[in-house]
């Protein structure tokens, strides 16, 4: 049987309030105390991994080993089918800017306009099929982890629609809908997300019955 969290502080290996925020909202129920890596000054390792699963690890095992307390990280990102899984574990990385390419930073329209490129270099019954990826990793001090993949399937779509989403939002169209990511309320976007569908699992497990 896979290890359980208790009611005990978790920390959260992310430096982003947002997320943070967000995650520490999904746990409350559970009487978990979640403080991030960041509050914590612990360092951001290197992402080396080759699949989400090896990266979450990866930061929850940092994480975990650097603080002496039980550990929640998470990677995600969008694989195009016609695109052999790419960005994949690349996703943000498509959206640097390099320095010919304008000030430091995340272009997400860059990185949308790079995918919708590489589709139509492939003709016009390109397969537009793909999916949102989510794994979150629990690692504990003595090396014990456990891992939940959720996944949405949608395709992609041009030009970007909508406003209330981020990153690849605005082009992708989940399967079942004519809307954008960036177009559905995002209540409902979280309720049936990739990363809504990872939690449930790690909910059933760690906290069911």
């Amino acid at each position: 049987m896979t290890r359980r969290l208790g009611s005990e502080t978790l920390v959260i290996a992310t430096h982003n309030a947002g997320k943070l925020k967000e995650i520490s909202a999904l746990l409350a129920p559970f009487g978990l105390n979640c403080i991030s890596a960041g509050s914590l000054g612990l360092p951001e390792p290197a992402e080396t991994g080759k699949t989400f699963v090896e990266n979450a690890l990866i930061k929850a095992r940092a994480a975990s080993e650097s603080s002496g307390l039980p550990a929640l990280a998470d990677d995600s990102g969008l694989c195009v089918t016609a695109l052999d899984g790419r960005p994949g574990v690349y996703t943000a990385d498509w959206a640097q800017r390099q320095w010919f390419e304008g000030p430091a930073g995340r272009d997400w329209y860059m990185a949308m306009g790079k995918v919708e490129g590489l589709l139509c270099e492939r003709g016009d019954d390109v397969d537009r099929s793909g999916h949102f990826a989510c794994v979150l990793a629990i690692a504990w001090p003595d090396g014990d982890s456990a891992v939940y993949e959720g996944k949405v399937h949608g395709s992609l779509t041009w030009p970007p629609r909508g406003t209330m989403g981020f990153g690849y939002d605005p082009v992708f169209v989940p399967q079942g809908r004519d809307q954008t990511f960036a177009e559905i309320d995002p209540d409902e976007k979280h309720r049936t997300s990739h990363r809504a569908d990872a939690f449930a699992k790690l909910v059933a497990e760690q906290f069911g019955g």
